[in-house]
């Protein structure tokens, strides 16, 4: 969750991009500066903003090095609400963190990778890559402690994830 307020230029448009839910002020914009000092944008503007906004708003942003104002970024989708403080978008920020906190962290991780698949796949190899996904967590704790939670109509505790201290364990 990113919660933008003031310049959000050259590589924070690289970190904001790469968030599943945008917060900003009213004051807030987004500069892609790196064509002003003779740069190409690196590290995931390029990758991941003409999957947020129109192309068109991407090259002329890319190419021109204009800010882009928060009710712009709010009317093409870059970000998700603009509160007139940023103590307003702080509390929404930390609403949205609290809410998604309590939902069960392999069905958020599995709605995530499910919704970045489908954005670049077609509608019929996203949901063979959901048969596939649904079957791996329907076998999972967090799903029973989910389904028991809300019949006893209770706050869900979760059991902790297994940490994965060095991704060369798994052979990745």
């Amino acid at each position: 969750i990113a919660a933008i307020q003031g310049g959000c230029i050259g590589g924070a448009v690289d970190m904001v991009t790469a968030c599943c839910v945008r917060y900003a002020t009213a004051d807030a914009f987004f500069c892609i500066q790196e064509i002003n000092i003779g740069m190409v944008a690196d590290v995931g503007t390029l990758q991941r903003l003409p999957k947020l906004v129109p192309l068109a708003v991407v090259k002329e942003l890319a190419y021109t090095g204009r800010r882009l104002p928060a009710a712009k970024a709010l009317g093409y989708g870059l970000v998700n609400e603009v509160f007139d403080s940023a103590e307003a978008m702080l509390a929404a920020a930390m609403q949205c963190a609290s809410e998604i906190a309590t939902k069960p962290p392999v069905a958020i991780w599995g709605t995530k990778q499910a919704i970045h698949y489908t954005r670049d796949h077609s509608v019929d190899d996203a949901l063979k890559q959901m048969g596939w996904l649904q079957g791996a967590i329907w076998s999972n704790a967090h799903v029973r402690e989910a389904v028991t939670a809300m019949k006893e109509k209770r706050a869900a505790n979760f059991p902790a994830l297994s940490p994965i201290k060095n991704f060369n364990e798994f052979g990745l």
